[in-house]
């Protein structure tokens, strides 16, 4: 049980790493100062944790009453903010941990739920919820449309990830394999999706009108 515990808090830990970076870099782009960054860098890594432990009914939730979530991210925004080379490393750096944060937060949102006692269906919509709520929570802070709310397949990766982790739980499948698993089923889904554009079909007006118009023609 140490054991689990243990591996729940780093996979915890690092996704709030990860969003943080994300956060903290589109907060950068944005042009915001130094205190704004640390409020969306701290907002996007702990924002959808936060959601999911006041649903769960873990409250304090663990964003607020652990220090060590606001220790790793006012450190991921610092890392943003003075070592921008280092980030620069990386192919467009938001992308790439806002995936990482996304899928850690898939896995240890969905495991979370289920340690507390709920049932699979609520443990998979949890999953999502700590995965995408820090996201749709920066979008709004910078006055952007949430990923979630267009075409891209963000939520529904997270879903997918989340749902392997509940679903290996339903079978008795030991959490070391799990949780890997289904968080390179999000990670990997994610990616795959930016790399080759894949969306989820949409339906605006004006494709509506081509529709009708071609059916006339």
């Amino acid at each position: 049980m140490d054991k689990l515990h243990s591996l729940y808090t780093f996979i915890d830990l690092a996704g709030t790493f990860a969003f943080a970076v994300s956060g903290a870099v589109a907060a950068r782009e944005k042009g915001l100062d130094v205190f704004g960054i640390l409020v969306v860098a701290f907002t996007v890594a702990c924002g959808g944790g936060i959601m999911r432990d006041v649903f769960i009914g873990a409250v304090p939730p663990a964003g607020l009453s652990d220090w060590r979530y606001l220790l790793v991210s006012a450190s991921a925004a610092i890392i943003t903010i003075f070592l921008d080379r280092f980030l620069q490393i990386f192919n467009r750096p938001v992308l790439l941990f806002d995936a990482l944060g996304l899928s850690l937060f898939a896995v240890s949102g969905a495991e979370k739920a289920l340690a507390f006692s709920n049932n699979n269906e609520v443990a998979v919509l949890l999953g999502m919820v700590t995965a995408v709520g820090g996201g749709v929570i920066r979008d709004i802070f910078l006055n952007r449309i949430p990923v979630i709310f267009e075409k891209e397949i963000y939520a529904s990766a997270a879903l997918i990830g989340a749902l392997v982790v509940v679903t290996g739980h339903y079978w008795g499948i030991p959490n070391k394999w799990t949780f890997p698993a289904g968080f390179l089923v999000c990670f990997l889904l994610r990616l795959l999706a930016l790399n080759y554009h894949w969306k989820l079909p949409s339906f605006s007006k004006e494709k509506k009108k081509n529709t009708e118009r071609n059916k006339i023609d």
